[in-house]
């Protein structure tokens, strides 16, 4: 749990938040037991408020560099909090992947 617990520790730095769930779906996909390759993160903050989705998705890019380069895939659901409520707070469920549980 050494990546799960750096993610959720740089975001928490970085934004103000009004949610936030990191889960590591490595069990989902066809890896060794106990793996950390595969996450999904859901955050959201007003310090989303202007930014376009790529501008979003480049300021996780950034902050979480280092993590990058030791995972293999990371799904990005960020919102703002109007964002959010007009999705009932709720992020898109991850797809199936072939050759996972």
């Amino acid at each position: 749990m050494i990546i799960e617990e750096q993610i959720l520790q740089s975001v928490t730095e970085a934004f103000t938040l009004d949610y936030l769930d990191v889960k590591n779906e490595s069990y989902m996909h066809n890896v060794p037991e106990g793996s950390e390759s595969h996450f999904k993160l859901t955050l959201v903050s007003d310090d989303f408020s202007g930014k376009r989705l790529v501008q979003r998705h480049q300021m996780i890019y950034k902050l979480l560099e280092k993590q990058m380069n030791l995972i293999h895939a990371l799904a990005l659901h960020l919102y703002t909090k109007e964002e959010w409520q007009k999705r009932q707070s709720s992020a898109p469920l991850s797809p199936k992947c072939h050759g996972g549980e």
